[in-house]
């Protein structure tokens, strides 16, 4: 008797066979691809034994392209067209950049994502990103004796919608499918919990070369759970490298830059920080174009001093994560280091005074990332079913909408777990109202105007009725990769309108840290705003309504009392040009009042109207 093979659709018809995918942790510094072998991750060198991939990119005037080592070399003497750091710039625009002047780059200057002018034309961060992707694959390919199912990509947690989105289609242009974005202190987590099978609670410290994000994950029996994050996505090894730099200046004296110089000096500032992570100490020299000359040393000391206020911005998104997870330093099992920027000495001091423990680096920062993504693209291929493990990640910041009168109505709270799907029943604030405007919102304040826009879109057909008599219920969806989809529905007619939400470019540098931050700082005098702008929206309706009734039944009122109803509009509508929102409150309760006699008499007339003609039998 043959034996039967029973395979799900669509996925392969020898569910026997090991089906190829990957972990990619693609870095602002270096990026890797790693993936699973015999059941163990491990990650995958290129001809020449190297493991990491320099992420530069180098466009040359024939039309090739260089990606890694080569282009790395290139750079300071083509420093316009080696693209360096480029994950700094995937969805951001040119206004998002505030060290524009410091980089050797010719940027565009258009709506949208930044551009960068290179010898092979105008390049986006996306296309520039879909060569180290494109790179990494074939190294994965070729290395695996075979075509890929898929990849798992990492992504930095506090990555907002647009620069995930960038991401991904980085991947698509690559010609990679993308089984999952991944939270990179997840996927170390993943690596660090089922290499040592750990359960706990987990701080996943991650400075990488432009990116820093602390997360706070709890596991517990294959349950991945993340807690809290926090972070600042434009914060990274980059900017230690800038102090070095900014200190070469004041040392050398230097006439103005040149591009190449500029890179030259930006190399050997790298290079001096990886050094003093080894030694106490380091001579810098360099000799610039224009035959200026600069030789000294630098000591860790006096670096540590001059970086004490980059340290001190890891902290601080640290501790409000620990806050945020209700949870106190000695609750914390374990830190995990993650990212080549945490070798550094005063990092690896900092963390371990705040969190009172040595941080786990068993592992080797640079690789964690890609290892812990090669086990979830393992399992997310189907290679590994009976793995029974789950990923619980959250979103950095608040979902919402804008409401009447300017203000943010959220609909997900930040630190929701993911994937979600939340909805809220809104309604139309003027009679007949027939279409309704949908501006999403992202951010932790009050009022719309201090929040990111992500999208806006229209519901239109919405069936006449008086205002606030119409259900329209809006949906926000975020899948496991954070991406957001936003739909409106009206609920007695069926009519609906959604939106993908892919914005333009993302948010700018300290635009997340920022907008918690202003959360907080701002708490009591947005309270305050929202109060006003909601007695506000209260009483131009009011008002509105009185005047639309006058109108249409001036017979019920005397020359009095509509004297008396007017003096109450007059009244409450010069209360709105002001601010005490608690003086407009009063105004509408008095307009209110002086209205009850006429409301009355309007129910009495139209119920008089609905009986006319009516016959009564009355039954004893």
């Amino acid at each position: 008797m043959a034996l039967l093979q029973i395979a799900e659709p669509g996925i392969t018809t020898a569910p026997h066979q090991h089906r190829l995918a990957v972990g990619i942790d693609l870095g602002t510094t270096n990026s890797l691809v790693a993936t699973v072998r015999s059941g163990l991750a491990v990650v995958l060198d290129d001809e020449a034994g190297h493991s990491l991939l320099p992420s530069v990119v180098r466009y040359c005037a024939s039309g090739d392209v260089e990606v890694g080592y080569a282009a790395q070399a290139a750079q300071n003497s083509d420093p316009h067209n080696a693209i360096a750091s480029v994950k700094r710039f995937m969805g951001r625009g040119i206004a998002d950049i505030d060290d524009v002047a410091s980089l050797p780059y010719h940027f565009v200057d258009a709506p949208g994502m930044v551009q960068l002018k290179t010898a092979a034309g105008v390049k986006s961060p996306v296309e520039v990103s879909a060569e180290i992707l494109k790179v990494l694959r074939q190294r994965a390919e070729a290395s695996m004796g075979g075509e890929l199912v898929g990849a798992v990509i990492t992504v930095p947690a506090y990555f907002d919608d647009a620069q995930r989105q960038a991401t991904k289609d980085a991947a698509q242009l690559a010609g990679l499918n993308v089984l999952r974005l991944l939270n990179e202190p997840t996927a170390a987590a993943i690596a660090y919990g089922l290499d040592n099978a750990s359960e706990g609670i987990y701080a996943v410290y991650d400075l990488g070369g432009g990116t820093f994000d602390i997360s706070i994950l709890k596991l517990s029996k294959g349950v991945f759970e993340v807690l809290s994050t926090n972070g600042d996505s434009a914060l990274g090894g980059d900017d230690f490298d800038q102090r070095i730099f900014c200190w070469m200046l004041e040392q050398g004296r230097f006439a103005p830059l040149s591009a190449g110089d500029m890179r030259m000096l930006l190399t050997k500032a790298r290079d001096a920080k990886e050094a003093l992570t080894e030694h106490t100490e380091v001579r810098v020299t360099a000799v610039l174009s224009t035959g200026e000359m600069m030789d000294a040393t630098l000591t860790q000391a006096a670096f540590n001093a001059m970086t004490t206020g980059l340290v001190n911005k890891t902290l601080a998104p640290t501790r409000k994560a620990l806050r945020d997870a209700g949870l106190s330093v000695d609750e914390v099992k374990g830190v995990v280091m993650v990212g080549g920027s945490t070798r550094m000495p005063c990092i690896r001091h900092a963390v371990a005074g705040l969190f009172k423990q040595t941080p786990l680096t068993n592992l080797d920062p640079d690789k964690v990332v890609a290892l812990g993504a090669a086990m979830q693209a393992d399992v997310l291929a189907g290679n590994r079913a009976g793995d029974d493990w789950l990923l619980l990640d959250v979103i950095p910041l608040s979902l919402g909408l804008e409401t009447m009168g300017g203000l943010t109505e959220k609909v997900i709270p930040r630190n929701t777990t993911i994937p979600t799907a939340r909805a809220q029943e809104f309604t139309t604030f003027k009679d007949g109202q027939t279409a309704m405007s949908v501006h999403v919102l992202q951010g932790e304040r009050e009022l719309a105007s201090d929040c990111r826009s992500l999208a806006r879109f229209e519901l239109r057909g919405i069936p006449p009725m008086v205002a606030g008599a119409a259900r329209i219920r809006v949906t926000f969806q975020v899948d496991a990769d954070g991406l957001l989809s936003v739909s409106a529905r009206e609920q007695s007619s069926g009519v609906e309108a959604s939106v993908q939400v892919k914005p333009s470019y993302g948010l700018a540098d300290d635009d997340i840290t920022r907008m918690l931050k202003d959360a907080f700082t701002y708490a009591k005098g947005d309270m305050f705003a929202r109060a006003l702008n909601e007695q506000i929206v209260d009483a131009q309706g009011l008002i509105a309504a009185t005047r639309a009734a006058m109108a249409e039944d001036a017979a019920l009122l005397d020359a009095a009392e509509t004297v008396a109803i007017e003096a109450s509009i007059a009244a409450l509508e010069n209360l709105l040009a002001g601010t005490d929102h608690k003086a407009i409150k009063r105004g509408i309760e008095a307009l209110n009042a002086a209205t009850t006699e006429f409301a009355q008499r309007r129910m009495d007339q139209n119920v008089r109207r609905a009986m006319a003609g009516q016959k009564l039998e009355i039954f004893g």
